[in-house]
């Protein structure tokens, strides 16, 4: 094994390090584990060109390591493990169970001209015609509307 480390090793490191791009702790434990693996075969090289088997080994190593990161997520360092998200998702979740709520406790008539002007996106004519009620209904309906609507929320703490 020392003869073969002594000949091998250098090249080998060499090899890996071109396979590695230049990372020289991967490149270090690549030859570590080829040369491992050719004390645990040694009939792979002994009596026989060692080298050829070696760099085989070296570039599988890495390929399979290649492999095996893609495969897995994407690793993260320290810093953004403390760090959260602007926009969690729980966070909206719960804050449109308090929005729905807040218009649940509406009057229906309020709910259904905010429903034609916001959710829809009709214009305050648009929104008459389909409510069958005049052009100043629903805007005196959508300005009170709005205002409970205010109050729900204050009332469940998601008011800005």
């Amino acid at each position: 094994m020392r003869a073969l480390h002594a000949e091998h090793a250098g090249a080998l490191l060499r090899y890996a390090m071109y396979l590695t791009a230049g990372d020289k702790q991967r490149a270090e434990d690549v030859v570590q584990e080829v040369l491992l693996r050719a004390w645990q075969h040694p009939e792979a090289v002994v009596g026989q060109p060692a080298r050829p088997w070696l760099f085989t080994v070296a570039k599988n190593l890495v390929i399979d390591g290649q492999r095996a990161r893609r495969a897995r997520p994407q690793e993260v360092g320290e810093a953004a493990l403390g760090q959260r998200p602007a926009a969690d998702d729980v966070d909206r979740a719960l804050e449109s169970w308090g929005v729905a709520d807040a218009l649940s406790a509406l009057r229906p008539d309020h709910r259904r001209v905010l429903f034609e002007t916001y959710y829809r996106g009709n214009s305050v004519a648009e929104a008459a015609a389909e409510l069958g009620i005049p052009a100043g209904t629903v805007k005196s309906r959508t300005f009170y509307a709005l205002k409970a609507l205010r109050l729900a929320l204050e009332e469940r703490g998601l008011a800005p």
